[in-house]
């Protein structure tokens, strides 16, 4: 009997043990590859089954995932079979077979105008020649090997804008312009060429491409937070013209002389953010935001889907676990009240202001509002109501399919903020860590351009980018005239294409004035003495301060260098890239091979690879043409 009582509890306590193992927490990392070929892929969604805790596979195929020892991994990629993986070590390297069947059937849909829905997304339509394009066969035309899912692409909305044309001098001298320092343009156009397709001309904004990389501009020495730097060569893709780089530094200031933050995490939380690429990117986004964070920065977390809500309260950064602790309790569901949680978030963040501190709202949606104000225009004036509060605003997009672009560009561009694109954890790192300063902080506010163009040697110009920031003439000395924001640290830089004087333009005509006077006074009497080609204005105002300053430089025509410095060769490949993507009416005798060509001199100031990584972009795009 006593033996069996033994055996008994012998059992019980064995149970308890396996019970407590099964429960224990443990950080599983590995690597999913191609069963066949070995190949590493990126974008597989992870997830605990039955749970809504996921990651999704990095550029390498590596994961990392936090998981009660014992549970279901479940891995999903669309052509792929569903594979389901026990965690019972720290470490596990899958492999997934392609799926045949749904191959077959994607195939189908790809030809023809039904879609059969998966487990993540919807199949897009892929035409023939797609097909054909993709040099790793059907797989990647249709599954795509960036994020796992080809997504519904008829669903994203951007905001149509024309080119910038060429202007003459004689009658328009000035060119007037807000400083952009948004990226999210290039982060969004390389996410669809990695799948395979070439984006839509409105999607390519070529300011925001060339400001996607870091130059090494000169810091200011004079006391003014920014300094203007200027380069005059010809033009690569047309040799009759020349090329204006105007560039912006801002000045550098250590992480840990950076002002006290009061941030608020406005997060979308509604049924268009489940997917891995979105709410589970956003969330390990802000944790790396988390761990950068100083005691006397303060984080608040608001979340909206059908309502608003407050997720967590000011706390300090000292307090990571809090924060991070609330992260992981948010899950996506419902529909998506947007400007109710820009309002609640404003609340917030003027509740607790700090001000002699940084002061900023930190929005990380997929755009998609579709409650309450929700139209470009209303959230525009939503935005301007609260640019006077001293808050700025940083505009983290995610997604893909149903991603709502000029939302979110009009948000950045009318709050006093920012806007970046978020496609994998990588890119998170590059905007969140590496550039904390500038893009999480403000040296300078309402930052205008103005140039002079001296009509004794310019015929004509046009500016290249900046569509939807450009300012009339009488804004650059308007106070009250919103303009972009720059962080410590900060470049941007801008690119006019000049045409001499003797050169034709490529302007339009208009007949005679009836009612006034032919006649022309000489355009060029007043600066007959004067060797300047143009004029750059810069005007900015400091972060607490209404009141602008002005700097001001001349470049001379002498100073027109037909060997350009590395770092122009390359803004001019990125300029000329952009141009062969929208198939600009000023594209002259761009191409492919002179984009790279023009990078490749570039290369040697490239840390971290992006510029090397722009390269493989372009022969990609080259390929898809073919």
């Amino acid at each position: 009997m006593k033996t069996t009582v033994k055996r008994i509890r012998l059992i019980l306590l064995l149970a308890v043990v396996s019970l407590s193992l099964s429960a224990q927490e443990i950080i599983v990392k590995g690597k999913v590859m191609d069963a066949q070929d070995k190949s590493p892929l990126m974008g597989v969604t992870v997830m605990e089954k039955g749970t809504n805790n996921g990651v999704v596979t990095e550029m390498n195929g590596e994961f990392k995932i936090k998981i009660r020892k014992g549970k279901i991994l479940q891995f999903k990629y669309i052509g792929y079979k569903l594979k389901e993986v026990r965690a019972e070590s720290e470490w596990m390297k899958v492999e997934m077979e392609q799926d045949i069947r749904t191959l077959e059937e994607v195939t189908i849909v790809a030809f023809g105008s039904q879609r059969k829905e998966s487990v993540v997304g919807s199949v897009t339509s892929v035409s023939p020649s797609q097909l054909r394009r993709s040099s790793n066969g059907l797989r990647d035309a249709i599954a795509g090997r960036i994020a796992g899912v080809v997504w519904e692409s008829d669903t994203e909305e951007y905001g149509t804008f024309k080119e910038n044309r060429f202007f003459p001098v004689e009658k328009q001298p000035l060119s007037t312009f807000s400083l952009d320092v948004d990226v999210a343009s290039y982060g969004n156009i390389r996410r669809m060429i990695n799948q395979g397709k070439m984006p839509p001309q409105e999607a390519v904004r070529i300011e925001e491409m060339i400001n996607y990389f870091s130059y090494n501009y000169v810091q200011p020495t004079d006391g003014h937070p920014v300094r203007i730097v200027t380069e005059t060569t010809l033009c690569p893709w047309n040799e009759k013209h020349q090329l204006l780089r105007i560039g912006v530094k801002a000045k550098e200031i250590p992480s840990e002389e950076l002002s006290a933050s009061n941030f608020v995490f406005l997060i979308d939380v509604s049924g268009s953010m489940y997917d891995a690429n979105k709410l589970p990117l956003v969330k390990s986004s802000m944790k790396l935001l988390v761990n950068n964070l100083r005691p006397q920065d303060r984080v608040a977390i608001v979340t909206y889907a059908g309502a608003a809500g407050e997720a967590l309260p000011s706390t300090s950064g000292a307090d990571k676990q809090k924060i991070i602790d609330a992260l992981e309790s948010l899950y996506a569901r419902g529909s998506t009240a947007g400007g109710e949680g820009i309002q609640l978030a404003y609340k917030i963040a003027e509740k607790n202001f700090m001000k002699e501190g940084n002061n900023r709202v930190i929005l990380c949606t997929d755009g998609d509002f579709n409650v309450g104000v929700s139209s470009n225009e209303g959230l525009e004036a939503l935005i301007e109501s609260k640019r006077k509060s001293g808050i700025f605003l940083t505009v983290l997009g995610y997604g893909m399919g149903n991603y709502k672009d000029s939302k979110l560009q009009t948000l950045a561009e009318k709050g006093n903020g920012n806007h970046a694109y978020i496609d994998n954890l990588q890119e998170a790192n590059r905007v969140i860590v590496n550039e904390f300063g500038s893009t999480m902080h403000t040296i300078a506010k309402d930052v205008k351009i103005q140039v002079e163009f001296n009509p004794a040697f310019v015929n004509a110009y046009r500016l290249i980018g900046y569509e939807s920031r450009l300012l009339e003439d009488e804004d650059f000395n308007d106070d009250l005239k919103d303009a972009g924001e720059l962080g410590p640290g900060h470049t941007v830089t801008a690119l006019y294409e000049i045409v001499p004087v003797g050169v034709k333009a490529p302007v339009g005509s208009v007949d005679p004035l009836k009612y006034q006077s032919s006649e022309k006074e000489t355009a060029t009497s007043k600066f007959t003495d004067s060797k300047e080609l143009l004029t750059v204005k810069l005007r900015y105002k400091k972060p607490d301060e209404e009141v602008s300053r002005k700097l001001e430089v001349s470049v001379l025509s002498k100073d027109v260098d037909k060997n350009p410095s590395e770092e122009l060769s390359f803004i001019m490949s990125v300029a000329m890239f952009g141009q062969l993507l929208r198939d600009s009416d000023f594209k002259g005798d761009a191409s492919y091979a002179k984009v790279i060509e023009l990078a490749r001199k570039g290369l040697n100031d490239d840390p971290n690879g992006y510029r090397r990584e722009f390269i493989r972009l372009v022969e990609t795009v080259e390929q898809l043409e073919k």
